[in-house]
């Protein structure tokens, strides 16, 4: 097994992702994670990074929900855990919806660069969904970690990955630029806080129950449908 270098410089690249002064964001995050609110969605930028999200669903589905998270975010993990079966199960199985995943990782979480990172070179491997189940269900263990690239090589090991190949993405940053350009078009929509949700023409701020996700998929057909 590969001896793994040294992150000082990992996290170096990687905190380019979290410029621009959100710290402030991530404090209003924090007071305002159990409400959500929904105002109208900022014109949908061009991908500057050339990559559009981890696409779950039919390119045919009428609704596409595009999903704004930090890794770190408890509202986040809490969304993913409880109503991202049902969402799956029934809106995106269904071809009902399309599911559009963006990394918006936030100052004020320091090992959430890393998760987000790991997660796109699981993705290189045909293995993102499962390593974000992983992410967040392990939310706890990692996000207070001193060395949290341990545990989260770990997930990685758990969903099956090709170790070498994952050791290599991580070592050559090769998604850092990605990342930073997903949470760039997440600002030009509108994005302040996670999770958030640009549902039709709304964005919409906050973990949602299902029956709310429904209720904002029926509005989106009913505009489409006009």
């Amino acid at each position: 097994m590969k001896q793994r270098r040294s992150m000082g410089m990992f996290y170096a690249a990687l905190v380019l992702i979290a410029v621009g002064g959100i710290t402030a964001i991530w404090i209003a995050r924090q007071s305002n994670a159990s409400r959500t609110a929904a105002r109208e969605a900022g014109p949908v930028p061009v991908s500057t990074s050339g990559f559009d999200g981890w696409v779950m669903g039919s390119d045919s589905a009428l609704v596409e929900i595009v999903e704004y998270a930090d890794f770190e975010c408890g509202a986040c993990a809490h969304f993913s855990i409880l109503t991202g079966p049902d969402i799956r199960d029934r809106l995106v199985a269904s071809g009902r919806v399309r599911w559009r995943f963006r990394d918006f990782p936030l100052q004020g979480h320091p090992n959430s660069p890393l998760a987000h990172h790991a997660a796109a070179c699981a993705g290189e491997q045909g293995r993102f969904w499962e390593m974000q189940e992983q992410i967040f269900y392990n939310q706890g263990r990692w996000a207070r970690d001193r060395r949290p690239d341990r545990r989260i090589r770990d997930y990685a090991r758990a969903v099956g990955l090709d170790l070498d190949q994952y050791d290599d993405c991580m070592d050559e940053q090769r998604y850092v630029g990605q990342i930073q350009a997903s949470y760039q078009e997440g600002v030009a929509v509108g994005v302040n806080s996670t999770p958030s949700f640009v549902i039709g023409d709304l964005l919409v701020v906050g973990s949602l129950p299902y029956d709310s996700v429904v209720a904002l998929v029926e509005r989106a057909e009913r505009r489409l449908q006009q």
